[in-house]
């Protein structure tokens, strides 16, 4: 392991009013490293993974994803950042209604311009991967939440990202299934080698974590290892 993935540097966000999200937030993290953000509601979570993400722009600081320093890119480069390089997988899961849950995995590869052959055939692995196997030709109103989510997370690997970012992906989710996509993020970290930033307010997720790292108010509380 040579170097980090992601190296994020002083990185401070003020929104209009003087609302300072981030206060000069630094960290590094390593090729297949499953790192757990915690802290509550307007810690500053959602912002960081934003501006890691390139969905946002800094007040200061430093963010580079994959040897691509994130903060100086044009539109365009983060656009192909975020459809190359970085998966996002959300709270909501914003899949597509009208389409079957092989499409909305294979809604990242149509853009990219896969072959449709190799679209679909990887579509396939990916929902066996999160074993939804037997649920490709569903929509998602026909699915639970959990299985969306996974759908989700499917989608989210379709372009073999590096770097996947999860915000509260288990917050619409009952206890037991949380733990169990915080379980496939996991497993999926180890079988497709990528990083994972996780952004959590829930405690029993937290060991599934190689590492913890804590907002209080825009700020790193601590950096732990997870238990």
């Amino acid at each position: 392991m040579s170097e980090p993935l992601v190296v994020v540097e002083g990185l401070r966000k003020v929104y209009p009013r003087s609302v300072e999200a981030l206060r000069g937030v630094s960290f590094e993290a390593w090729p297949g490293e499953l790192i757990a953000i915690r802290g509550r509601s307007g810690s500053g979570k959602t912002t960081l993974l934003n501006l890691v993400g390139g969905l946002d722009t800094p007040t200061e600081g430093r963010v580079v994803v994959a040897g691509h320093t994130v903060t100086e890119m044009s539109e365009r480069s983060l656009l192909a950042l975020r459809r190359e390089v970085v998966g996002f997988v959300f709270q909501s899961f914003g899949l597509i209604p009208v389409l079957s849950a092989a499409e909305n995995v294979g809604v990242p590869m149509r853009l990219a311009r896969f072959p449709v052959a190799e679209r679909e055939e990887r579509a396939r692995m990916l929902l066996a991967l999160v074993g939804l196997e037997k649920h490709a030709n569903q929509r998602p109103y026909e699915l639970s939440g959990g299985q969306q989510q996974r759908v989700a997370i499917a989608r989210s690997l379709a372009n073999r990202p590096r770097l996947l970012i999860a915000d509260e992906p288990t917050g619409q989710l009952d206890s037991q299934t949380a733990r169990q996509i915080m379980q496939l993020i996991r497993a999926v970290v180890r079988s497709e080698g990528v990083t994972a930033l996780v952004a959590t307010h829930d405690a029993s997720l937290i060991s599934l974590a190689d590492r913890v790292l804590e907002l209080r108010d825009g700020s790193f509380a601590a950096a732990e290892p997870a238990a």
